[in-house]
């Protein structure tokens, strides 16, 4: 009768093999995880650009730029807090700004969305902590 099965030297191959595979495998999951939350968190932020652009085409008052005003929440799945800025000469203003509630690299950062006094729209990433890596930046955002 013959013996079947692996010996322990094939067994210990194996896991240095899953080894090596996950250890490569782990920080791209990461770095793909924290890109993931901050573009989740630019799409939060980015649906009340409509409404901020309609709210200063009708001339509407400072007071008038508040969260419930303009239909974006105050938080969200990604967001720890949105807040909404009134218009002012500033160039670039933030007019809308997302805290990023996620985990591990991403945590506070701010993704700003900026309007100039002519109307044209930036994105940028402040408050970034220091684990922060550029490739985290949502397509068409910039460090600021």
């Amino acid at each position: 009768m013959s013996q079947r099965g692996f010996t322990l030297i094939e067994l210990m191959i194996v896991v240095a093999i899953i080894g090596i595979l996950a250890a490569a495998a782990i920080p791209a999951y990461q770095g793909y995880i924290a890109r993931a939350q901050v573009a989740a968190a630019f799409s939060d932020v980015s649906a009340g650009r409509t409404l901020y652009e309609s709210a200063v085409s009708e001339g509407r008052e400072t007071a008038y730029y508040t969260n419930a005003n303009m239909g974006v929440v105050a938080s969200s799945a990604h967001c720890s807090a949105i807040t909404v800025n009134a218009p002012s000469d500033d160039d670039p203003m933030v007019a809308l700004r997302c805290t990023l509630n996620g985990s591990g690299p991403v945590r506070g950062a701010q993704v700003n969305l900026n309007r100039s006094a002519v109307g044209g729209w930036s994105c940028t990433v402040s408050n970034r902590p220091a684990s922060w890596s550029s490739s985290y930046l949502p397509k068409g955002c910039s460090e600021g």
